[in-house]
């Protein structure tokens, strides 16, 4: 998959080989508020289940995502709403 949806799936598959993932790219639900670029891919929400969270706390969790993402990816949008549990 092309595009910012497709290097964050990318991103986190590699990453955490999770059970579930779903990227959905919520920006038009922003227009008109802070960071929302026309187009899209400015506003994200992600909802992951893996096991490589468990024992993880909420913000370790919340950290390693980024971490995963990168920079480049974290620089370029917006907003991350994160939904991030164990199987």
């Amino acid at each position: 998959m092309a595009g910012m949806q497709g290097r964050i799936e990318d991103a986190l598959t590699q990453t955490f080989t999770p059970a579930e993932l779903v990227v959905a790219d919520v920006s038009e639900g922003h227009r008109g508020h802070a960071g929302f670029q026309e187009g899209g891919e400015s506003h994200w929400e992600v909802r992951i289940r893996s096991t490589a969270f468990a024992g993880q706390s909420r913000i370790a969790r919340h950290r390693a995502v980024h971490k995963a993402l990168g920079a480049d990816i974290m620089g370029a949008i917006h907003a991350l709403a994160l939904d991030i549990d164990i199987p």
